[in-house]
């Protein structure tokens, strides 16, 4: 071999160890710092939580996301009740999306598995018939008939529907959402045939939510030049007030990873919207467009971490009603399906209680009366938000924006009715005197979880992005 051909050689491996050596070591998670602009301040500890990114990058990808993708996977969280045909309540709705991605198809009636046609509650379950309770048998002492049979202490079916309709109204003081009606315009709809993704949905309507979400439904600070809120000024905010913002960016984010992962590959090269096979996929470029600090008056990082933040108030919330969450039935109609689903909820739970660092919401809404103030303030600019979700104008966007936010909402619920804070989850069991005291529906608990899962998916999603950029 000649001296010009073994120098080639050894520049050709040079080379290739060059490049191959950031993915080999990426891979094996080396103490590299990224480059990438996007994610160069993705790192270190996540403000206003005890935990790093990294803590959560492993602790997701290797553990929570891998059950969770498999669970909502099963009958019980994949078929999801939704109305899409209420109105906007605050604006006239004139630019409904007409391209045919946009578009949602509701299950048919044969679709839905028979033990979600009929089921109200989940709760069924964790509650005392009452004919057992308001029986007369039950009420009467044998011994004293005689003396006491003047008082009459059954209960009549009427009645009792009516103290569930109390039940019903106490319980919706402590809902951070305004829920779709049970009695009209509801349709089930299958997650799994109707993705989240990119559909070409864009320009001033989309625009005008996200508008009336943060300048007019978040705790803004006097003084803000930024339309989404700089983070030099969420730092002057109370924690509370922060928080609110951080959740709201955070499930930004998430959306818009989604979208950037599962974009319109076919607009993208130029095609038109009419291809009978159009092809979904991840776009770097639109990723750096969001999230790049060159790009957002260096707000992406920002907007990234507060991912991270809203993805550990989820799972503080999934850990603390774990006790009432293992008792559910989750009941399809499918014996075998069910078991299953029970076994992995159990699983799952097990692997959110072991995460050593979970949020502390017990520094929030402390305080006495001014507390109360603001956390009712908090929940009612929370429900506003549920409400502009019924002025997207694309249904499969409106779909996902619903269920996800639904879904923040019931973990609010959790944190904050308090009606678990004396609950140990850890322990796995729930006191008899909680049974009664908080119910969540179906819709509440498929919401919870598929929403916890878009923002596990996000953060996979965001592994994927960074290799592509290496």
């Amino acid at each position: 071999m000649s001296l010009d051909s073994s120098v080639e050689t050894a520049a050709r491996a040079l080379v290739s160890l060059l490049v191959l050596t950031p993915l080999v070591f990426g891979y094996f998670g080396s103490e590299l710092k990224d480059s990438e602009p996007c994610f160069c301040q993705l790192q270190g500890s996540l403000d206003d939580c005890s935990c790093n990114v990294d803590t959560v990058d492993y602790f997701n990808n290797v553990k929570v996301f891998p059950r969770l993708h498999s669970l909502l996977t099963k009958n019980y969280f994949r078929f999801y009740k939704v109305n899409l045909q209420k109105e906007c309540p605050f604006w006239t709705d004139d630019s409904r999306c007409a391209m045919k991605y946009c578009h949602v198809e509701a299950c048919h009636d044969e679709d839905i598995p028979p033990g979600l046609k009929e089921i109200k509650s989940d709760n069924v379950a964790l509650q005392e018939e009452p004919a057992a309770k308001y029986t007369e048998d039950a009420n009467c002492n044998s011994d004293h008939n005689e003396q006491l049979s003047y008082i009459n202490t059954t209960i009549s079916a009427a009645k009792y529907e009516e103290f569930e309709k109390w039940s019903a109204y106490d319980d919706a003081q402590d809902n951070f959402c305004v829920t779709d009606d049970l009695n009209g315009g509801e349709e089930y709809v299958d997650l799994l045939l109707n993705p989240e993704r990119y559909t070409g949905y864009k320009g001033a309507s989309a625009h005008r939510i996200w508008r009336s979400i943060y300048m007019e439904n978040c705790f803004r600070p006097k003084k803000s030049m930024f339309p989404y809120i700089e983070s030099i000024d969420v730092k002057n905010m109370c924690i509370e007030k922060r928080a609110f913002y951080r959740v709201i960016s955070g499930l930004h984010s998430s959306i818009n990873i989604h979208l950037c992962s599962k974009y319109l590959l076919s607009e993208k090269v130029g095609f038109q919207f009419s291809l009978s096979n159009p092809e979904w996929g991840p776009n770097l470029d639109e990723f750096q467009r969001r999230f790049d600090p060159s790009q957002t008056n260096g707000e992406g990082p920002n907007w990234l971490k507060n991912l991270y933040f809203v993805y550990l108030l989820e799972m503080r919330a999934i850990a603390k009603a774990g006790p009432y969450l293992d008792k559910i039935e989750y009941y399809t109609g499918n014996e075998a399906d069910d078991a299953e689903v029970r076994a992995a909820v159990k699983n799952l739970l097990g692997v959110v209680y072991s995460f050593p660092n979970h949020f502390n919401e017990t520094a929030m809404f402390s305080g006495g009366d001014k507390a109360i103030k603001l956390k009712d303030e908090f929940r009612q600019h929370f429900r506003n938000i549920s409400r502009i979700m019924d002025c997207v104008g694309c249904d499969k966007c409106k779909l996902w924006g619903k269920l996800q936010v639904q879904g923040l909402g019931t973990a609010l619920k959790i944190l904050f009715s308090g009606k678990f804070d004396d609950v140990d989850p850890t322990s796995g069991k729930l006191a008899v005197r909680h049974k009664n005291r908080f119910q969540l529906d179906r819709r509440e608990v498929v919401a919870l979880f598929n929403g916890f899962g878009r923002l596990a998916t996000s953060i996979r999603e965001l592994e994927d992005f960074r290799k592509m950029l290496r």
